[in-house]
């Protein structure tokens, strides 16, 4: 049984380092809403909806320190714009998200028909 241990501890530091980077309220919805394309700050708000600008700001900034977005900065316009996007780790992250909005709806319909 030893042997499954450290297994089962690299399985779980694993899981624990992937809910770190996207746990909260927000991030998914933020990465959902940029798996559409490359948006500006306020588009990502209108799609999220009842995120206050500080709250967006936090962690957009969350998400591009742990590298899942890139923050461009449009200096040729006026006034200056900021756009984000996934990058190819965030991207990765799509997969996962269609499988966890599948789980939803199947919990959603588990919950209904009690």
């Amino acid at each position: 049984m030893e042997s499954s241990e450290p297994a089962c501890q690299y399985e779980l530091l694993a899981a624990r380092d992937a809910l770190e980077v996207i746990q909260g309220k927000w991030r998914i919805p933020i990465v959902i809403s940029l798996t559409y394309g490359t948006k500006r700050f306020g588009e990502i708000q209108r799609d999220i909806g009842d995120i206050s600008p500080k709250m967006l700001s936090q962690e957009l900034k969350a998400l591009e320190a742990n590298q899942l977005i890139t923050r461009k900065l449009l200096a040729d316009s006026m006034p200056v714009s900021v756009e984000y996007s996934l990058t190819p780790l965030g991207l990765s992250l799509k997969s996962l998200l269609v499988e966890l909005r599948v789980w939803g709806r199947h919990f959603r319909t588990e919950m209904i028909h009690r």
